[in-house]
């Protein structure tokens, strides 16, 4: 059907693009801790149980806000809460630079964790409400594809930005977590101003196309009762 695949084709190419880039940041700011500790824990005095608890604290972080964070952008929009999410973690992440010690660590690790809560299950929920069924698979795998890419650019950036050490007093984690958190902010800003909540609210789909595609994720959802069955 002709309507179906020029809808889908204009939503596959206006979101799957930007929505992949946004989880490749995130990855970015995931790991970059790994390649800072190479020499971020013998400048701050923390030794592997320190860290160990680091990693762990952010976890903790993450899943215990989870929930409620997806409520929240349940609430408000996909739009504010992911941009929200976006630029908190991008200052957060950037203030890492700012670690003296292991109790800093484990705050700011903490935070971090809170503020990327919902991130993964909110773009999830985000992808239910622009593809049917039988779109959502393959909307998903191009999706999580961004991951792995993400670790490689992170491993691929650590060079560079550790060899700046010294460079206005800075150490080369510092410049790390200073710079893989600016790619979160601007990113976060352009969400806040571009990306739209539901289809209703794309102005890139003509009448048509925005008709049809409510009325398949309509019909999905009486179907099955929920959005992912």
């Amino acid at each position: 059907m002709e309507l179906e695949r020029r809808t889908m084709r204009k939503v596959m190419w206006r979101l799957l693009p930007l929505m992949a880039l946004m989880f490749l940041v995130n990855q970015l700011d995931r790991v970059n801790v790994s390649f800072a500790a190479l020499t971020m824990n013998r400048d701050i005095g923390l030794d592997a149980l320190g860290y160990a608890w680091g990693a762990g604290i952010f976890f903790i972080a993450y899943f215990a806000f989870e929930v409620p964070s997806n409520l929240v952008l349940e609430r408000i929009g996909a739009r504010l809460w992911i941009a929200r999410i976006m630029i908190t973690w991008g200052i957060i992440s950037g203030a890492m630079a700012l670690v003296v010690g292991q109790y800093s660590f484990l705050a700011m690790r903490f935070l971090l964790g809170a503020a990327e809560a919902g991130f993964v299950p909110g773009l999830l929920l985000y992808i239910t409400y622009w593809f049917p069924r039988g779109y959502r698979a393959r909307a998903t795998a191009i999706f999580f594809f961004s991951a792995p890419l993400g670790n490689a650019v992170a491993g691929l950036l650590s060079i560079p930005l550790l060899a700046m050490d010294g460079i206005w007093g800075l150490k080369g984690w510092q410049w790390m977590f200073i710079a893989e958190a600016l790619p979160a902010l601007l990113l976060g800003v352009y969400v806040l101003k571009n990306l739209p909540d539901k289809p209703r609210d794309a102005a890139w789909l003509a009448q048509d196309e925005r008709t049809w595609l409510e009325q398949q994720l309509a019909s999905g959802r009486a179907d099955h009762g929920t959005a992912w069955a």
